[in-house]
């Protein structure tokens, strides 16, 4: 792919605030041919297909609530019905419930975690892939934001962990199957960061020598790794650190580190949005 989605067909997930707005508004200024906009909001949708209007930039937005497979399922059935195949699809819609050991969470937290953070791009992906494949005309693209608390494991957001570790992982496996199968016209990248200063995270303590992220610089660096179709970027650098350390470190000598470092108190004071 060039160095911009120019003539391209993007879709996004959760894509009228946060990091999901930012995405869709890199690519509306690269100029993209088609931005299909995906939301649980109607009204957001509407205000933000207004404000991110392009001369020769067709917009479209579908309502889907990624904890309800089927609306999953007959948004994207739409869309190949309508004959759009995107080039660039953005799972970036996330949820999660914080500041709760996993005891004191439900039964429901847990699914709608799941629903939303891992098997609604595992879906998603399952009925668009196989079109992006035949359609070889462009390169494609699908980008998957995980989170570091994929990797490395942090008290009082254990769903929301097992969710990303598990995006992580299928993510980086699909990567390795197209490769291995051929189909090099679809690369897969997993953008793993740290805190980043969204509604989202409002209220996380920052980490020592970790820098919460500001959101434009988290888009950035996700957008640009997804056009060169690199493999997996992980965010900041400490990040890569604690991965090391906590693969070659006895776990009570890790655990002793990332409590020192402040990693296992930075959800305490959580109050962020859910979603």
């Amino acid at each position: 792919m060039s160095r911009t989605v120019r003539r391209a067909r993007v879709l996004i997930t959760g894509a009228t605030r946060g990091m999901g707005r930012l995405f869709a508004e890199r690519a509306a200024d690269e100029g993209a041919d088609q931005l299909i906009l995906w939301g649980r909001d109607a009204d957001a949708l509407a205000r933000a297909s207004e404000e991110l209007a392009r001369p020769g930039l067709r917009i479209r937005t579908d309502v889907v609530d990624l904890t309800e497979p089927t609306q999953v399922d007959d948004a994207a059935a739409s869309l190949l019905a309508d004959g759009v195949v995107p080039d660039v699809l953005v799972n970036n819609a996330g949820v999660i419930t914080g500041n709760a050991y996993f005891w004191e969470l439900t039964p429901e937290d847990t699914v709608r975690t799941l629903r939303v953070n891992t098997l609604a791009p595992m879906r998603l992906v399952g009925h668009l892939l196989p079109a992006m494949i035949a359609d070889g005309g462009r390169a494609k693209r699908v980008l998957n934001v995980a989170s570091a608390a994929g990797i490395v494991p942090n008290p009082r957001m254990s769903v929301y962990a097992a969710s990303k570790a598990a995006l992580l992982s299928w993510s980086d496996t699909l990567r390795l199957e197209l490769a291995q199968a051929g189909h090099d016209h679809v690369a897969v990248t997993t953008f793993s960061p740290s805190y980043v200063a969204t509604e989202m995270f409002t209220g996380t303590r920052a980490v020592a020598l970790t820098p919460v992220l500001t959101p434009e610089r988290a888009v950035d660096q996700a957008w640009r790794a997804m056009l060169a179709g690199r493999a997996h970027i992980i965010t900041p650098p400490t990040v890569l650190v604690a991965r090391a350390a906590r693969g070659l470190l006895p776990s009570r000598a890790w655990d002793a580190m990332a409590s020192a470092f402040g990693v296992h108190r930075s959800m305490e004071t959580f109050d962020g949005r859910e979603s």
